[in-house]
């Protein structure tokens, strides 16, 4: 452990020194902990290094959190433009499957890590933000509660006009959730691959069908 700290520290060190006639400002402490992550990952198995390249949104919301104030309307509308242009609605013009299996995807935490198969079915781990159905005891509370999210938007017929602008939200909220959140950190499942089309159906069915245990 001491070799290892000291390891990391000497970049550290040796910075501080080269610039003692300089402080060292805060884009070099951005630059040493990138070759510091960077050193410290390798790929393994499909987990890939380009998992440590942040994209254009990342490095705007990262860097307002270290200024400590929102990110700028203009960027924040930027961002969200950009990123409902990756939004794609079921080719069969269909957006709710069987809540059953939805249930069963937002239950699943599996797929994606160093150990996985490139073949293995990824679940959405959906329970780990949020509270879904009444029955699951166990979840996270990093995103609000969607217990009786169809419900309480009025979601009777998913299928009636009246229903389609919320049905459509939550589609592209799953897809890409910065669509409608420059700096949400919930996971673009869509956008990312996370899940395919028939999955994400099968989540909005959890979410928006009024059979589901979700509206009950």
């Amino acid at each position: 452990m001491m070799k290892h700290t000291a390891f990391v520290l000497a970049p550290v060190a040796a910075m501080l020194l080269a610039g003692c006639s300089a402080p060292p400002t805060s884009a070099d402490f951005d630059k040493l902990a990138a070759q510091m992550v960077a050193s410290s990952f390798q790929e393994r198995g499909i987990a890939k290094l380009d998992r440590l390249v942040p994209d254009p949104a990342n490095t705007a919301c990262a860097q307002a959190l270290v200024e400590g104030k929102p990110i700028s309307d203009k960027v924040a509308k930027a961002i969200e433009e950009a990123s409902m242009k990756t939004v794609k609605w079921p080719s069969d013009g269909k957006f709710l499957g069987d809540w059953k299996q939805g249930e069963a995807i937002a239950q699943s935490g599996r797929g994606l890590t160093w150990t996985d198969a490139a073949t293995t079915v990824n679940g959405g781990n959906c329970y780990n933000c949020h509270q879904i159905s009444k029955e699951e005891i166990s979840f996270g509370t990093l995103g609000p509660s969607l217990y009786n999210y169809g419900k309480l938007r009025g979601v009777t017929d998913p299928n009636a006009a009246a229903s389609r602008p919320i049905v459509e939200y939550t589609w592209g909220k799953l897809w890409n959730a910065r669509a409608y959140n420059a700096c949400s950190e919930m996971p673009s499942a869509g956008h990312r691959g996370i899940l395919n089309q028939q999955q994400l159906q099968h989540v909005m069915a959890l979410l928006l069908d009024p059979s589901s245990p979700v509206n009950q």
